[in-house]
Order: C-alpha cells, then structure tokens, then sequence
C-alpha cells in the first residue's frame, strides 16, 4: 500500500487505504438522524455509527451551500478559498453575482491536488451550481468525474468526464424541487464506486427536504429511510464513509406560520435614505422557492461618512439580531475574506433562532412557501453532525466539517 502524503492548502492528507466517500447532507441538522435512527427508519446508519463514531462539528458561517461546500472540499475556511457566499458584490465589478464562478475560487480543491498525484476522483452534487467550482482544477482524462444530477442529461466527456450518465445511474433527470434529485445523487455514487473505484468520492445533496420537513415528520423520514440504503451499500462496498452537514436548519417563522423576518434594507433606508447603504443576502441564488432568499446572514455595504462601528449598535439593539460586527471584526471572527464582504456583518436569530433578514419586503416573492419557513445561515445553524463508520484516532481540536477528508485519510484506526 502507497504511504504518500498529499499537502494540499498547508495541510497533510495521507494516501487512502480504502476508498474515501465524504457525504455532504444540504441541511440535515442533528435531530434529522437522530429522530429517524429513534423511529427505525435508519438501521444502516445505526450500524455505521455502533462501529465508527458520531461526533459534533461547527459548519462555516455563513452556515450557507457555497461557502460550506467549498469549505470541505478544499479543507480550509473562506479566508483561504474566497467563496463567502452563493451570492456577493464582486469587488472587480461592483456587481451583484452570483459566486459559483470557479474564477471565485482561491485555493485548490482536495481532489484537483490528489488527481495531479495519481488518485481518482468522483465529485457528485445535486445542484448544478456547485458543479464548477468542485470541479475547478480537474483534468476529465478518465480519472475525474464531475456532474449534477440537475443536469445528468447533459453530460460529456470533455467537461464531465462521462458520458449517458441518466443510463449509467437508471434514474431520469429529477425535479429541482424534489427529494430525487439528492437520491440521483447516492445511486450514482454507489454505481460509480462499483464502476470506477475511486480513490476519493463526494456527494453532496440539496435541501429541499430540510427546509420543507421538520425532524420527525413523515416527508423528512421517508428521505433519511431513502438515505439509509445508500448509505447501506456504500458501507458494504467498503468504503471510509464521512457523513456531514454543510449547515443545520431550524423554524424560521411566527406562531401563526409567518415568516419571522427582519427587512434590513428597508431599515437602512429609513435610516440613511434610500438605497444609500446596500444589503446582501448571500444565501440567494436560482432556487428560492423554498426559502425565499430569507436566511440569518447578512452584510451591508455602508457610504463612507456612515461610522461603521455606530451603525453595528444601532442595528444591534434590533429585535432578534444575534450579532453585528464591522468587516475587520466579523471577517477575523468567521474567518472570511474582507475584500468579498460588506462593511457590516449581521447575523439575526433571537432567542429562539426564528429571525430571519431580507433586503426590502417588496422585492422578496413568497408565493412559493407552501408551508411555513424553515431556513439558515446563522450561527444557530452551525452545529453539524460528523459521522464516520470507523473508529478514530486524533481528531483535530474543534472539529469542523470542514476536516472530513482529513478525518477520513488521516484519522481512522
């Protein structure tokens, strides 16, 4: 067996003896598992957790996709990858993008660094705006495969390293708004283990389910009880699984269903005049149905002859603010990048983590929430399960999700 050490970003990754599957579950807050391992719906996940661990790991903040994702992939926080965000004013520009260009991203990905020494990769997700940056740095020379089950239909060699990917997985292309499209996503996992062998694999979901389910009901059940089987064979296949979470999801709404939202920009308007200070949500991205671009994060662009430190009491002594701290201060605190974010960091929940922020009420569509709001981004949102089917030895201090493919090569006994 190979005993080669991979540095990637200032850190020492070892060889995999087995295959290394890190899983990525959009949402799944901790009471998700638990609740469904309590109702019988999780056998294979009770199996996995009596021989390996269950363990508690903090998730990036803003406890978003994007930068989460990223997070694990390169294994390192937004301060070193840049991406802070699904959504920033670009500071070339001056323009609000979205932040799944890979020319956002700063640092190499995990599975670029391993390919360039020999190694296999599959990096799976469920939306296809995670697909580039995963996939920044690869060469589809037949030892990459990258694709989203949002866009199975349209894969190619060239640019995804496969080909009639809808064939090879037996599913159709899902609904966006679906459980489907996080079950593509694990059934092409297990045939691309079994097809490819890979040396490393990732599979990352979406979370409809979360944000439209709570713990415990039958929606959320009947897609960790989907969840399970996969799990089950990927198990069985052998591999070193890491199951983790980019961020939690919590109620974010009033007792009679509402959203609990806090408008900030229509604040900052009355406050400074209108459009003088600029909000941004960097939860938003295509697929707001469900949540409405309403998360507990924010950062707000300031004129300069606005005193940055006065504002953040101001907005402080606002009902259900968590938190606001200057560009310098939130940056050093969350570890972000201060030339992507506002400057003001603003972080909402209250004291039962149901405030959630938009910009102006006029410009959010709610028309698609179904049910009442379930959403994130907050610090009340970052504690993440980290499950592993092996026993482990010398875990990092203060686990993060963000360690799971060190964890993975590096830590089981």
């Amino acid at each position: 067996m190979s005993t080669k050490t991979i540095n990637v970003n200032d850190r020492q990754y070892n060889w995999p003896q087995q295959p290394v599957v890190v899983i990525c579950c959009d949402g799944s807050e901790v009471d998700y598992t638990d609740r469904a391992m309590a109702d019988g719906v999780m056998p294979n996940l009770k199996s996995i957790i009596a021989k390996g661990q269950m363990e508690m790991a903090k998730s990036v903040v803003p406890s978003f996709t994007n930068p989460n994702n990223l997070s694990i992939v390169t294994g390192r926080p937004p301060e070193v990858h840049g991406i802070c965000g699904n959504y920033l004013i670009d500071p070339e520009t001056n323009q609000e993008v979205m932040m799944n260009d890979p020319k956002f991203l700063r640092a190499p990905t995990i599975f670029a660094a391993f390919q360039q020494q020999g190694a296999k990769v599959v990096a799976l997700t469920a939306k296809d705006k995670l697909r580039l940056l995963l996939g920044k740095g690869l060469k589809f020379d037949g030892s990459a495969i990258s694709f989203s089950a949002e866009k199975s239909d349209q894969c190619t060699m060239a640019e995804h390293g496969i080909e009639n990917a809808n064939e090879a997985v037996g599913m159709d292309v899902p609904a966006v708004y679906s459980a489907e499209l996080s079950e593509f996503v694990f059934a092409a996992g297990v045939k691309l283990l079994a097809s490819e062998k890979p040396d490393l694999m990732y599979l990352s979901t979406t979370d409809y389910i979360q944000h439209k389910f709570a713990p415990g009901t039958q929606g959320a059940n009947a897609f960790y009880a989907m969840m399970d089987k996969y799990l089950g064979e990927l198990d069985r296949a052998g591999a070193r699984i890491v199951l983790t979470a980019d961020h939690g999801m919590k109620d974010k709404h009033r007792s009679d269903g509402s959203p609990d939202v806090l408008y900030l920009q229509d604040v900052m308007d009355e406050w400074l005049g209108k459009d003088t200070a600029r909000v941004i949500l960097p939860i938003t991205d295509p697929y707001v149905v469900h949540h409405g671009a309403l998360g507990s994060f924010a950062t707000v662009y300031l004129p300069t002859n606005v005193n940055a430190r006065e504002m953040c009491e101001r907005i402080k002594a606002l009902d259900g603010i968590d938190m606001c701290m200057t560009n310098e201060e939130g940056c050093a605190y969350f570890e972000l990048p201060n030339d992507r974010t506002g400057d003001l960091i603003v972080v909402s929940g209250g004291s039962d983590h149901t405030k959630v922020l938009g910009t102006s009420a006029s410009k959010h569509d709610l028309s698609g929430l179904k049910v009442p709001l379930r959403s994130h981004g907050g610090v009340s949102e970052q504690s993440v399960p980290f499950i592993t089917n092996g026993a482990l030895k010398n875990l990092p201090e203060n686990l993060r999700n963000f360690d799971a493919f060190f964890v993975a090569c590096n830590c089981f006994q």
